[in-house]
């Protein structure tokens, strides 16, 4: 009964957003086709649109990597009948919801959760209100310390 709710509520969505909208860009098709697809022979509770924005919906609810995210990605589909539609890739899974318009922007935040690093604290190296830096300090070849862009706390 929750998973025809679920889907309904799928439908719905599409529904929402506009036939016409995706149908222009021949969307429509491929997020119906998803939506239709069992995420394997004789499912009955996910398709493969509803596995991706579950799956989808913990990643970015638990903050996983995407080299994680992938690494489930490979695992369940191992896990699943030979066959299913899962995919083994965190690109390949993005590309499903992105049909739908739901990309998504990784935001850092300050370790304390003071503030987000968006809008007008989007440049900043260090948190306004605690003082802490935004990024992991590295060592270099010198020896000394210096603050890399490439990862948040």
């Amino acid at each position: 009964m929750e998973d025809q709710r679920e889907e309904d509520k799928l439908e719905d969505m599409i529904r929402d957003v506009g036939i016409e909208a995706f149908a222009q860009a021949h969307v429509y098709e491929t997020i119906s086709i998803d939506l239709e697809t069992p995420l394997y022979v004789g499912s009955t509770k996910f398709t493969r649109l509803s596995a991706m924005l579950r799956l989808m919906n913990l990643k970015a609810t638990n903050g996983w990597t995407d080299k994680s995210f992938t690494e489930l990605l490979v695992l369940l589909n191992e896990m699943l009948p030979y066959g299913n539609t899962l995919p083994t890739r965190n690109y390949d899974a993005k590309k499903i919801l992105y049909l739908m318009g739901m990309e998504y922007k990784r935001i850092d935040a300050c370790p304390n959760d003071c503030i987000l690093y968006r809008k007008e604290f989007e440049g900043l190296k260090k948190c306004p209100k605690c003082g802490l830096s935004r990024y992991k300090e590295k060592i270099n070849n010198e020896g000394k310390g210096e603050l890399e862009k490439d990862g948040p706390l």
